[in-house]
């Protein structure tokens, strides 16, 4: 697969088109604003310094990466010759079938149509286009330049030739592709989202404060970040729509949003991206504060 097309310029998009450009693709990386896909450049022109400085790729590396991503406005020019298409659009299902429905009317017959959707049904999606057996899930981790893990989920129609393309894709990457069924929130997420709830919960209640429960996540469980900071990398609106997902699709009340990450999100403390989550995020600054609205 020598063009690869990434719909999306977003932490999520950006990271999957440097990873697939930085190991020999042609990758047209597309947003609807120029303005998302000039930061999403500068982004990984910045990644690809701090992989170089670090020493994991030669400097020559980061000049060949970028001169191979070339970015688009409009989707039809950037998918009609892709041989992969990859959508890393918001995690909105209304949003997403419409990208699958424009996709099956642009895209050359046999060109894979892949979805990095962390929880919606790849079935689902597929059942916009009149070529569901093209159709899957590619589930990149977060930092996806540096995370091993992709989930690659089938969907009800998805062919053995689709999903065997995109596990030997996912190898070329040097990543480690893991086989999963189309269920709400896969696996990453059936069994992540809930931990990062519990632990809103656990605060909600008074058990213990935000440094205590992440601490005690990264000493006694050796989780390398505790799970309200690591909520507040994802993003608390990503977390609450997940949660959502994960409600209606299994009907289990388990599965029910805290009150106060939905307050949150009211709010718009999102974490990282919107510089206030559980934690506060100021340019420069790298010690972690708490919010000062966490009471």
């Amino acid at each position: 697969m020598k063009t690869v097309c990434v719909i999306g310029s977003g932490t999520m998009g950006n990271g999957i088109a440097h990873t697939f450009a930085q190991f020999g693709c042609t990758v047209h990386l597309v947003d609807i604003r120029q303005d998302a896909l000039q930061r999403a450049v500068q982004t990984i022109e910045k990644n690809l310094e701090r992989q170089a400085q670090k020493g994991s790729i030669h400097a020559a590396l980061k000049s060949e990466t970028l001169a191979r991503i070339t970015t688009f406005t409009e989707l039809e020019k950037a998918c009609a010759t892709a041989d992969i298409v990859i959508e890393a659009a918001s995690e909105q299902l209304q949003i997403k079938t419409q990208i699958f429905k424009d996709l099956d009317a642009i895209c050359k017959p046999g060109t894979i149509l892949a979805t990095n959707t962390s929880s919606i049904s790849i079935t689902q999606l597929a059942a916009a286009t009149n070529r569901p057996q093209d159709v899957i899930g590619m589930h990149f981790m977060n930092p996806v330049p540096v995370m091993k893990l992709v989930e690659v989920i089938r969907g009800y129609k998805t062919s053995d030739a689709t999903c065997n393309a995109v596990m030997e894709l996912s190898k070329h990457l040097h990543k480690i592709p893991v086989e999963v069924r189309d269920y709400p929130g896969f696996v990453a997420n059936k069994i992540l989202m809930p931990m990062i709830n519990e632990a809103v919960y656990t605060l909600q209640e008074g058990v213990a404060g935000v440094t205590e429960i992440d601490t005690v996540m990264k000493l006694g469980m050796a989780h390398p970040m505790g799970p309200l900071q690591l909520a507040d990398f994802i993003g608390l609106d990503v977390c609450l729509s997940i949660l959502e997902v994960l409600q209606k699709g299994y009907g289990q009340p388990k599965y029910a949003p805290c009150p106060l990450l939905v307050n949150m999100v009211r709010a718009g403390h999102l974490g990282v991206k919107s510089g206030m989550g559980f934690y506060e995020y100021k340019p420069g600054i790298k010690e972690l504060k708490v919010s000062p609205f966490i009471h």
